[in-house]
């Protein structure tokens, strides 16, 4: 008995003294305050190209977008309809340090889920991911162009190889409040 007790209170205090060697998380830096361009409430339209995504026709969303606890990641939630019908949206956007890259996951209530990996240029984002979208596998480039302060165009293109590109969507979106 003595032995177990002896054995745990070693055990909390390894576990304790690893916990304070820890270095602190690293604050947020100029790329994650980047992503602070996307914090607020947006609406957006969009004109959806005929192909793997239907038969085309005009989409409209409503986006929230907040930091995530220490201002490292921004989370969005939306709704939008269109040519498919009504779906709903996550995001979660981050920028990673060790590839010098932000990274996008987002999900939809259609069924898509996809992590996208992209950079940012002046005021240009550019994000590709492999997808699947209907049972059909191709790349995809989704470029962000913020035009203001609170206004934005994007353009979501495919691609079979990587080298002949198809838009699939194009719009703009609006900041709508914060």
């Amino acid at each position: 008995m003595e032995r177990t007790a002896a054995a745990a209170g070693l055990i909390i205090v390894v576990l304790g003294s690893y916990g304070l060697a820890q270095p602190p998380a690293p604050k947020p830096g100029p790329e994650h305050k980047a992503m602070g361009y996307f914090v607020g409430k947006w609406t957006g339209e969009a004109d959806v190209k005929p192909g793997p995504l239907g038969p085309g026709g005009k989409m409209t969303s409503a986006d929230t977008c907040e930091w995530f606890a220490d201002n490292s990641h921004v989370v969005c939630r939306g709704e939008g309809k269109g040519v498919m019908g009504a779906m709903k949206t996550m995001g979660i956007m981050s920028y990673t340090a060790a590839d010098k890259s932000y990274k996008f996951y987002g999900l939809d209530s259609m069924g898509m889920a996809e992590l996208s990996t992209g950079t940012k240029a002046g005021s240009t984002w550019t994000f590709s991911a492999d997808s699947n979208f209907g049972g059909q596998t191709f790349k995809s480039r989704y470029t962000i162009v913020e035009v203001s302060p609170t206004s934005y165009t994007f353009k979501w293109e495919s691609s079979a190889d990587g080298t002949k590109w198809a838009t699939l969507m194009e719009g703009k979106t609006s900041k709508s409040g914060t």
